[in-house]
């Protein structure tokens, strides 16, 4: 096909439009909440339609918000018209993988010796086993070979194999995407660094030095199964092609101007993953092969086993980075624990849309499940009703991002009395924001706040650009609604 660090350090460094009639549900209990001693009382429907034209966002913006107590909804604006969610998509895919898998679930690679291992000298294949790891490092690696060499393994006289089949191989998160976008790669199970590779380039004369490597805390290895030309043209900035054992990139001269460096995605992981290690392995006096592709589930002796850290781990850094392979595979092992058998993201994602209709009562239209896909669709009544449910709230609302209130200069107001947690969504002309509120009087409410203007979204897409004009001012006003209204749910 051809077109045209720690954890937490890593993790830091990252269908058609729906009818409304398709995600029908019954609205959230009343728009005016049943009145208790000390409820705040419910505001008036004109007053939050004057809040979000005074925006000025254009498009759509669907408001909801609802007393975790009382189930009571006010402030609803558009709330029942189906929108893209972007990664709040995500607290459906953490509330999925934490139910099914349970909180203490791990992912565990391991490297297997598959023969006869006489005086340190292994007659047959190793083979480096993948579990579907979404928080696989390069350090991590870098254990499993010094693991290796300690068990006593010198030599290998048979192949040296890698196998991907944990989980079914994905080509990228979402076709519609642009290739070269780091955030959208390929996932498999056995999957390396979120699967980017670090490009970086520097002007040397009249030409560019460029290095790929597999950078983390510790190392920065380079990686030869991604390969980068520069190439005498200003656009397009960049083109792939599919090697087959590799990637094979190009980039414009003209985009470069005197260095820089960025991550890109890779499409062939567990040919990445395998090549890192060899290059570990080798530091160890262990001479690999390259690294080829097993068909099958190997067996053989256990001379290495890297455990991945807790579910809840996981899926609170997935939440607070936003991280959409790690969505994904969580995604895509839960529905191959409940059913058997992932065929692709498109059909896991309807799994779990079936499982947040007949187990949370939600019609909620996700395409993938990290929210990437803009064709995902759910209401802000049905967000809220998803998050004002008990074990939702009780599981999600501790893995949920502070979001702080912030005064007119957009500085972070310290220890306001209005708490937010709540998970983030951006696309281009899209911003989501949904979680919880504890009002300055202690009460809790669920939100959910949506806001996507489809046809500019559709037409920066067409001009190709990677920021396209307008973005960050409407991205801006997005965020300044947001503030507007956790205030005004906090102090009501």
């Amino acid at each position: 096909m051809k077109t045209t660090l720690t954890r937490r350090a890593a993790l830091g460094g990252m269908a058609s439009a729906l009818a409304t009639a398709a995600l029908a549900e019954p609205p959230l209990r009343s728009l005016r909440p049943v009145a208790r001693p000390g409820a705040p009382a419910p505001v008036v429907r004109d007053a939050i339609d004057e809040v979000v034209a005074r925006a000025g966002l254009g498009g759509v913006v669907g408001v909801a918000v609802a007393d975790l107590e009382t189930g009571a909804a006010f402030d609803l604006h558009n709330s029942a018209r189906p929108l893209p969610p972007a990664s709040v998509g995500k607290t459906f895919s953490a509330q999925y993988a934490l139910e099914h898998l349970g909180a203490d679930h791990r992912f565990i690679t391991r490297v297997i010796a598959d023969g006869t291992i006489s005086d340190g000298i292994l007659d047959g294949n190793l083979i480096l086993v993948g579990g579907g790891d979404p928080t696989l490092l390069t350090d991590h690696l870098a254990d499993a070979a010094a693991r290796t060499k300690a068990a006593g393994l010198r030599e290998v006289r048979g192949k040296f194999l890698v196998w991907n089949g944990a989980l079914p191989y994905q080509p990228l998160i979402d076709p519609d995407q642009m290739e070269h976008l780091g955030y959208n790669p390929a996932l498999s199970g056995l999957n390396l660094n979120f699967n980017r590779v670090h490009f970086e380039w520097a002007r040397n004369g009249g030409d560019y030095r460029v290095t790929m490597d597999a950078r983390s805390e510790k190392y920065r290895p380079d990686v030869h199964m991604a390969r980068m030309e520069v190439s005498n043209r200003d656009l397009p900035v960049y083109t792939y092609e599919d090697g087959g054992t590799e990637d094979r990139w190009t980039v414009a001269r003209g985009a470069l101007g005197n260095g820089g460096a960025r991550w890109l995605p890779v499409r062939h992981p567990e040919l990445y993953a395998g090549d890192v290690f060899r290059t570990f392995a080798r530091s160890h006096g262990i001479t690999l092969s390259a690294p080829e592709r097993a068909s099958a589930i190997p067996g053989g002796t256990v001379l290495a086993t890297l455990t991945s850290g807790p579910l809840t781990e996981i899926a609170q850094d997935m939440l607070k980075y936003s991280v959409n392979l790690t969505a994904e595979v969580l995604g895509l092992t839960t529905t191959q624990s409940r059913t058997g058998m992932a065929r692709s993201i498109r059909s896991s994602a309807a799994e779990m849309n079936r499982w947040l209709l007949s187990d949370k009562g939600v019609a909620a239209r996700m395409v993938d499940h990290s929210g990437l896909g803009d064709a995902s669709r759910i209401t802000a009544s049905g967000m809220v009703r998803f998050l004002s449910r008990p074990e939702v709230a009780g599981r999600l609302r501790p893995l949920l991002k502070d979001i702080p209130i912030r005064d007119a200069e957009n500085r972070a107001i310290p220890n306001h009395p209005v708490q937010v947690v709540a998970k983030t969504g951006t696309l281009n002309f899209v911003s989501t924001l949904a979680g919880y509120i504890r009002t300055e009087g202690g009460g809790d409410r669920a939100f959910a706040i949506f806001a996507a203007d489809l046809d500019r979204r559709a037409a920066s897409k067409q001009s190709g650009d990677e920021v396209p004009a307008g973005v960050r001012t409407w991205n801006r006003k997005a965020r300044d609604l947001q503030q507007a209204l956790l205030l005004r749910w906090g102090t009501v």
